[in-house]
């Protein structure tokens, strides 16, 4: 498969041709889990694989219809997901991140015995007056003398959150994201650990999940994606053996795959965006001469412009219309492409019911 081919290929599967109008829950469904970090480039995400979106469905979706949620899943890092599917991503991922957290915590001078106390604060709270935002929470464990200065408040939601006591569901009027708890949110609380035949059912579904997204794709790229270890993204991978392509570099693809568009058409993608984060390696849609200029370092990665699946510039947005720092000279074609995603974008965050 060439670069070109591989690349058009994995837009498709990421939507960026928008094939039609999809719902958040649609959107976030397919591609599984959508980083989350930033809310407001998460909303972007959404916008450049679904026609005619809003930044007020995407809130909607968090704190009226409840269909997709924030948690600590992948890597250790907040992601987007559908509330059908939070409960066996949990469960595969928490475990892989527990050691972390209690080392992190140990770092910001929380005890393992006060970091189990926050966790039941946390619950209790959210229990009798939840959702809470994060200062909130951090007032009540503070008030019980645990530390929260620094980096020991994210850590010790993030460690209610591997324990499946929270989520971050709701989002208040001022902007603000709230914690739930998880099982008044979601009418249950998950596993925070999957075993045996349902460990082994929620690797294949992982796998087979992250082909519709991704592929095609090798065990690696699954691994770098989820946090997992190789051996279960091949685990994974060999469960569904039966609905798989293979190809050549070690690349898999499901079989029963739509056709690819001849051409994706030019996106602006937000940072963070799914489309540079799904495999090991991002070579194949920004050319290496260019990376830092995507990938600058620090953990961060900028939002990009693609055409036909390709990064040709960064763009920002300063509150206003996006401005686009291209590469170089643009194909053809593209710089009417873009400036009508442009105007997309600015129509997008013009519907955000609440502040970015």
């Amino acid at each position: 498969m060439s670069r070109a081919a591989l690349r058009r290929a994995r837009a498709a599967a990421q939507l960026l041709h928008r094939p039609r109008a999809l719902g958040v829950a649609d959107v976030v469904g397919r591609l599984l889990a959508v980083q989350a970090q930033d809310l407001r480039a998460t909303r972007l995400a959404l916008r450049a694989r679904s026609s005619g979106l809003t930044a007020a469905d995407v809130d909607a979706a968090l704190t009226a219809e409840r269909s997709v949620v924030v948690a600590w899943l992948m890597r250790g890092t907040l992601h987007l997901v559908g509330r059908d599917d939070y409960p066996w991503l949990l469960g595969l991922t928490a475990p892989t991140r527990l050691a972390t957290s209690r080392r992190r915590l140990a770092q910001e001078g929380v005890s393992a015995d006060e970091a189990e106390r926050a966790v039941s604060i946390v619950a209790r709270a959210l229990a009798d007056d939840g959702p809470l935002t994060r200062p909130q929470l951090a007032e009540r464990i503070a008030a019980q003398g645990i530390r929260t200065e620094g980096q020991a408040t994210p850590h010790l939601l993030m460690l209610a959150s591997l324990r499946g006591v929270a989520v971050l569901g709701p989002l208040r009027e001022d902007g603000g994201h709230a914690f739930a708890l998880t099982r008044d949110w979601l009418g249950a609380a998950p596993s925070a650990e999957l075993a045996g035949a349902e460990r082994d059912t929620a690797l294949a579904e992982l796998a087979r999940r992250y082909l519709a997204a991704h592929g095609p794709a090798a065990p690696a790229d699954l691994a770098a994606w989820s946090g997992l270890a190789l051996r279960d993204a091949r685990a994974g991978l060999k469960a569904i053996a039966s609905e798989l392509a293979e190809g050549d570099d070690d690349l898999v693809d499901l079989a029963a795959r739509e056709p690819t568009p001849d051409a994706i058409p030019a996106r602006l993608l937000a940072a963070f965006d799914p489309y540079l984060l799904g495999w090991k390696d991002r070579a194949f849609a920004v050319p290496t001469r260019y990376a830092k200029r995507v990938h600058p370092g620090g953990g961060m990665l900028r939002a990009t412009a693609t055409v036909d699946g390709r990064a040709v510039g960064t763009w920002s947005s300063a509150g206003g219309r996006p401005k686009l720092e291209p590469f170089g000279r643009l194909p053809a074609g593209a710089g009417a492409a873009l400036a009508t995603e442009a105007d997309d974008v600015a129509r997008f965050v013009a519907t955000s019911a609440r502040p970015s």
